[in-house]
């Protein structure tokens, strides 16, 4: 294959990394900090009012690798301190330009609903973990029951201690369900008038209660963290708590997009 054949062979193979949607008109550059390591030009490519924040990249499917995933929240975040940002779903990859401005063409009226909710608000992460030993502890306190069925378990050397002791999990299970729920309830309720809106998330691990997000407007941050360091104090021997952000709108805005087959 000659000099041509093989430059031509790998302008085909790149493509174009989209991390989100921002309203501009002005063309921006962000840095050489793109995906993949190679220190590729981030940049905005344009339909109308909306841009889409862009760097160049292979024509593959990105391994959410941990230096992939935070080179594109990096971006994100960047491009963040200056507009309000729809971030796009990681590993989205368009082949050209071209095809990048006729998703905003086609999306168009989709993007501006969901641009006009999102301006000016900004997201917030909130995870909440206990030490679930010393809770069950607690409960076996404070539980009429769970005490009734420890002393028969103890005092009893019958096949019935089997069936005491399935009926101790449940109860004990059912227990700290309803107290976690307590506590996840209480706090929702402190922050809903900070916030906009929240998300549950999945928690992660038998430690963790609660797992959420919240979308917050950015004039009003100071307010929310006053509101997280209030519920903290409130709870700090009972609970632990771990508050990230300011973060795009990850759990709020998610666009989601398949590479066409290199068929069509």
């Amino acid at each position: 294959m000659n000099d041509q054949g093989k430059t031509q062979q790998t302008d085909a193979e790149q493509g174009k990394y989209v991390y989100c949607i921002i309203k501009t008109e002005t063309p921006r550059h962000f840095g050489q900090i793109g995906i993949g390591g190679r220190s590729d030009r981030v940049y905005s490519v344009h339909f109308n009012e909306f841009a889409a924040v862009v760097s160049n990249c292979p024509l593959i499917v990105f391994d959410p690798t941990r230096e992939n995933a935070l080179s594109h929240e990096h971006v994100n975040e960047l491009v963040m301190k200056d507009f309000t940002v729809l971030p796009m779903s990681f590993g989205t990859v368009f082949r050209t330009e071209d095809d990048i401005k006729a998703f905003l063409r086609g999306t168009y009226e989709a993007l501006s609903d969901v641009l006009q909710k999102m301006e000016g608000k900004i997201e917030f992460g909130l995870k909440v973990n206990w030490d679930k030993d010393q809770v069950i502890r607690e409960i076996e306190t404070e539980n009429e029951e769970i005490r009734r069925l420890k002393d028969e378990i103890a005092s009893n050397t019958t096949t019935s201690t089997y069936f005491s002791r399935m009926q101790l999990g449940r109860v004990v299970e059912s227990a700290l369900q309803a107290k976690a729920d307590t506590f996840v309830g209480e706090i929702y309720e402190a922050l809903r008038d900070a916030a906009i809106a929240s998300r549950s998330n999945k928690p992660i691990g038998d430690k963790m209660i609660m797992n959420a997000a919240f979308l917050v407007e950015r004039e009003k941050t100071k307010s929310f963290d006053d509101q997280i360091s209030d519920i903290a104090r409130k709870y700090e021997h009972k609970l632990s708590f771990l508050y990230t952000g300011p973060w795009p709108p990850y759990n709020f805005v998610n666009i989601r997009l398949k590479l066409e087959r290199a068929e069509r």
